[in-house]
């Protein structure tokens, strides 16, 4: 078979089963597909997950040589580097200094000799990057309690901007690199190529592509909510509404203190612990934190939230817990290519969530409702879902064969064989 049909592919994760986290499940899923496509794919990632090829890391400065070495040693027909900022050393707090870099990949993009494909999982409005900075952190925490001094707030927030003017410029020069850009919507390929409105042409012109997030149940039988609640001991009589997960403070689940959940409803957790992830990290909440202040809540005398505590679960289980479900609640604080989203539809959930503009793109199909992150507006969107739940779960039906993960892998080999031929014939 040639190369056009068959590439050999260097798939680029930090993170990698058994790491736990999104980002690997989802790499590990595609490149599990495109195997049995027959495609030749080889992971790098970091010595913990059950890759072919180690060396990755947040903290790596040296990232872009371990690439760039396998690459020499390997010599495939392209790279594919799953980008999420965090997990390539993102710096949150940057100042552009000689030899400095916002990320460990940057030096990558520059020298690669072959076509790299750029799988972009999250970008963030400037107001939303505030979120991730210790300026907000600094305000919602301390503002109440201690005087800020107005000429650090004024240098916390353009170190702030500077950063973002970064990070954009950096996000940039990685697409400009790239032989061919992915994202999981619209919205997010909006943001990324800094504000260009999605026609088709200029699509084609940036080599950037929409390929939903791929997301189907492990389990080969639909399992009946009744029977799937056994396995984690949940009451069969009331609607469960389901949030898990890595629990950062990005992730919104603070609602829950105060939200007022309707008497028929109940709320299941279950989160993750991020293998990065520290305790002096500002966007990151422990479990412990999280399990503290579920004991504390006033509504939690019969159990309306119910913290399964679990910790990352297998893909077996997790469908399990998709299946007890009704409907997955996503009160984000900042915008993300949400895996957790898709996996819920897949298991024909539909969703209400905070009303960031990736989700806004979801709910126009009908998949759900978004709303302010406000306790009282999530509290009416249960209830509203409730009364047209049919209508939702129907759309949602529809939608489900987009993400399959052998339509998904067939998208990425098309644009894998795009990318060798442009290369080729000298367009790249």
């Amino acid at each position: 078979m040639s190369a056009e049909l068959d590439p050999n592919v260097l798939m680029i994760s930090t993170e990698y089963p058994p790491i736990p986290g999104g980002v690997g499940r989802y790499t590990s899923n595609l490149v599990n597909s495109l195997k049995k496509m027959g495609v030749e794919v080889y992971v790098l990632c970091n010595e913990k997950g059950h890759g072919d090829y180690f060396g990755l890391d947040p903290s790596n400065q040296n990232n872009s040589q371990v690439i760039l070495n396998v690459i020499d040693k390997l010599n495939p027909d392209v790279v594919h580097v799953q980008l999420e900022h965090g997990l390539y050393g993102l710096k949150q707090r940057f100042r552009n200094k000689s030899g400095n870099s916002i990320t460990n990949i940057e030096y990558f993009y520059e020298k690669c000799p072959i076509p790299i494909i750029t799988t972009f999982h999250s970008a963030y409005p400037f107001r939303q990057w505030l979120k991730l900075s210790k300026l907000l952190y600094n305000q919602e925490n301390y503002a109440n309690t201690n005087s800020i001094n107005p000429f650090k707030k004024i240098n916390e927030f353009m170190v702030s901007l500077s950063t973002y003017y970064e990070f954009k410029k950096s996000n940039k020069i990685k697409m400009e690199k790239s032989s061919s850009n992915i994202v999981f919507s619209d919205y997010l390929g909006h943001l990324i190529s800094t504000g260009i409105v999605m026609t088709k042409s200029i699509s084609k012109k940036n080599n950037l592509f929409v390929v939903y997030h791929g997301a189907e149940p492990t389990l080969p039988v639909p399992l009946e909510r009744k029977l799937a609640r056994k396995k984690f001991n949940l009451p069969v009589d009331k609607k469960i509404g389901l949030l898990f997960g890595f629990a950062t403070d990005t992730k919104g689940w603070d609602l829950l203190g105060c939200l007022n959940i309707p008497h028929d409803w109940i709320i299941v957790i279950n989160q993750s612990k991020n293998l990065y992830g520290t305790k002096n990290h500002s966007t990151v909440t422990t479990i412990e934190y999280l399990d503290h202040k579920i004991k504390g809540y006033a509504n939690n005398g019969d159990q309306k939230i119910i913290n399964l505590n679990q910790g990352f679960l297998t893909d077996m289980d997790l469908s399990t817990l998709l299946y007890s479900s009704d409907v997955i609640i996503l009160p984000y604080t900042v915008t993300s290519g949400s895996g957790v989203l898709f996996d819920a539809l897949a298991h024909g959930l539909p969703f209400i969530a905070t009303d960031l503009g990736f989700f806004k793109e979801f709910e126009k199909k009908g998949l759900g409702i978004t709303v302010k992150r406000k306790p009282g507006e999530f509290e009416g969107a249960l209830k509203r879902l409730e009364a047209g739940y049919s209508e939702y779960v129907q759309k949602v039906e529809e939608f489900k064969p987009e993400l399959i993960w052998n339509n998904i892998a067939r998208q990425h080999l098309k644009i894998y064989s795009k990318s060798i031929l442009d290369r080729r014939i000298g367009n790249v």
